[in-house]
């Protein structure tokens, strides 16, 4: 079971991650590249030890290395599919903004005042748990370990997920939608389904209400951890070092 502990919420959030896990826990099995389509590699050369100061935190070559394999990898897939080479360099200058904008959360969340519990962080590694497939905080903590990341950076690192996400839901006012704007989320996915001749595809309101309420939440969310960003990157001091 490989870990990735650099994958991004939302573009912007640093989130614990386990990679290369099935619903049941176990490792996918993953087929030998021939040596016709082998892997293209990520290019970390030539990058300074620092990558980027956000005020007076320093973005070291070590975490940004982790950020942009777990970047690439993603990227890489979607090359695959679509037949089209990585630009890493833009990748590079997308992985460290990723990274500024998650310093600039976590930076926002300890100055706020949040504080979390034991139950805070045994929560933050329960939902890794359950996204996995996983059965209990213990396992999480054995799957990391097994990977290096022994059990206090691991409660660290969670303990600084469950800051930052308390951080945005403090300050991003997002509201569920209402029956009526969810009904025109759903007459408008009908008529897109009717111009593609899949109308015969498409659920029933009443079953596809959940996944409407949760994407237009995650929008709202979206825009609003923007706003939040744009107004602490003004009263920054962000020095990209690429």
């Amino acid at each position: 079971m490989s870990i990735s502990r650099a994958l991004f919420a939302v573009g912007t959030v640093a989130v614990l991650t386990l990679a290369g896990c099935s619903a049941s826990g176990e490792p996918e099995a993953t087929p030998e590249p021939t040596e016709a389509a082998a892997a293209p590699e990520a290019d970390l050369s030539g990058l300074p030890d620092v990558v980027a100061t956000v005020n007076d935190e320093e973005i070291g070559l070590e975490e940004f290395t982790q950020a942009y394999e777990a970047q690439f990898q993603q990227a890489t897939m979607m090359q695959q599919q679509g037949g089209e080479a990585v630009d890493q360099d833009a990748l590079k200058q997308q992985t460290a903004d990723l990274l500024v904008n998650n310093a600039l959360l976590t930076q926002a969340a300890a100055g706020s005042g949040i504080e979390a519990t034991n139950e805070d962080v045994d929560s933050v590694l329960q939902d890794i748990a359950d996204q996995n497939g996983l059965g209990s905080v213990d396992e999480v903590v054995k799957a990391f370990g097994e990977q290096g990341l022994d059990e206090d950076a691991l409660r660290e690192q969670a303990e600084g997920q469950f800051l930052v996400d308390s951080y945005v839901d403090q300050e991003a006012d997002v509201a569920e939608p209402s029956e009526e704007e969810l009904k025109a989320q759903y007459d408008e996915l009908v008529e897109q389904a009717k111009a593609q001749g899949a109308e015969d595809q498409v659920p029933e309101f009443e079953d596809a209400k959940q996944q409407l309420t949760d994407q237009a939440v995650s929008e709202s969310q979206n825009a609003a951890i923007e706003q939040i960003l744009e107004t602490l990157r003004k009263d920054a001091k962000v020095d990209v070092k690429l």
